[in-house]
């Protein structure tokens, strides 16, 4: 029925820390402003792009998540999610790589949708929704070499990345979120 795909055995989780948790020293303003806005992501690269902004999606399957992202969820590690990753390009460029993981068991009611959105934004969609309520903002660094880059074009260094679970009367999903440096240029 799904696809059962493994977690890699080398497989090391990002550091997330809630985005207050980091100093101004660690997080350089331009990223500050960028990770920890709690508005539509969506909205903001469309305004920065004038308006030439796209989602080109990667992968769209049923499979386990990752264990870091099943803890973040309350997933039990035997729980099959539809897990979308996609780029976010500005003017024909990639600015955002992106994971989104929807556990089977929120995917039904007024989130049922969800399964067939195509390349639709799904911040736009989830900005649109009246009751969804977003949970703190996670930051971490991610290398070049790491899983959640693995569809997008190899940045030479370090990159910025967050995610938040975000809920609809009880039913969660999960949005993690990395800046590739033609959104967020300069060293870490």
């Amino acid at each position: 029925m799904y696809a059962v795909a493994q977690e890699p055995s080398q497989y090391t989780a990002p550091r997330w820390r809630r985005g207050s948790r980091w100093s101004r020293q660690e997080l350089p303003r331009a990223a500050r402003e960028w990770l920890l806005d709690e508005g539509s992501l969506t909205a903001r690269l469309v305004a920065a792009s004038d308006n030439r902004f796209r989602v080109r999606v990667l992968s769209q399957r049923w499979q386990r998540p990752r264990s870091d992202e099943s803890r973040a969820l309350g997933l039990p590690p035997t729980a099959f999610a539809l897990v979308r990753e996609v780029l976010l390009e500005c003017a024909g460029e990639p600015w955002v790589c992106a994971r989104s993981v929807l556990p089977a068991r929120s995917l039904g009611g007024e989130l049922r949708h969800l399964r067939r959105f195509g390349a639709r934004s799904l911040g736009a969609l989830l900005f649109a929704r009246r009751g969804i309520r977003r949970e703190p903002i996670e930051v971490a660094r991610v290398a070049p070499t790491h899983p959640l880059l693995a569809h997008a074009p190899r940045p030479a260094q370090d990159v910025w990345a967050r995610r938040s679970v975000f809920r609809l009367r009880g039913r969660a999903l999960l949005v993690q979120e990395v800046f590739l440096p033609a959104c967020l240029p300069g060293p870490l």
